[in-house]
């Protein structure tokens, strides 16, 4: 995967304030250009509805734009990739639906499930979380914290695996230092974007320090 957006993802979210189209307009304005998707309560209809909107944004900004779990939709409306959580599709058979120009992200909260994807079919990055508690994620795994990010790196390294691994849940801006010096390839982020007093300003200041 040389796409290099992938180092700072966000994914949508919704609050009483912003829509899910709202927040990828604000991830987008602050200068995000890799946009996630996800609705998970959303029917059919509303999804593809949302996903055509926001499809168009990332296309104007020039952002890779990536639906999670849905890869009917993704090939039907010609998305740039899918996120597959560890419930969802299983990564070699969204790889025979969708073909090798499209991007596929693979969850995990452990090195022991990498192992378990470089068994099958690899996919192009992991997102590995959650880093802390988070209210944006049901059904959450144990948390990793800097240490377990630290040695899931540091294992992949000894096996000289080097598929791109992006931290997820929780991540607040003052994190990302710490977490980039881990050896972390990118950081996902959602709440603390939209939760902010203003979201555009929050966005373009984790931008910084993701370059950082």
């Amino acid at each position: 995967m040389n796409n290099q957006n992938y180092k700072l993802q966000f994914i949508t979210h919704y609050n009483e304030h912003y829509s899910y189209i709202d927040s990828a307009r604000v991830a987008l304005e602050g200068g995000c250009r890799w946009l996630q998707l996800r609705m998970k309560q959303a029917d059919d209809v509303t999804m593809e509805q949302t996903a055509l909107v926001v499809q168009k944004m990332c296309k104007d900004y020039g952002a890779t734009f990536i639906i999670d779990d849905n890869v009917s939709l993704v090939k039907k409306i010609k998305a740039d990739g899918v996120h597959l959580g560890k419930n969802d599709m299983p990564i070699a058979e969204a790889r025979k639906i969708l073909g090798e120009q499209y991007v596929i992200g693979g969850t995990v909260n452990s090195f022991e499930d990498i192992l378990h994807h470089l068994e099958g079919t690899a996919p192009d990055y992991f997102g590995c979380g959650p880093f802390r508690f988070t209210t944006t994620k049901e059904k959450l795994a144990p948390t990793l914290g800097i240490e377990g990010y630290k040695r899931i790196v540091a294992q992949m390294r000894e096996r000289d695996i080097s598929i791109p691994i992006v931290a997820i849940g929780g991540i607040r801006k003052e994190d990302i230092p710490d977490i980039l010096a881990c050896g972390i390839d990118g950081i996902a982020l959602s709440g603390s974007v939209l939760n902010a007093d203003n979201p555009v300003e929050e966005m373009q200041m984790i931008v910084d320090a993701c370059k950082q």
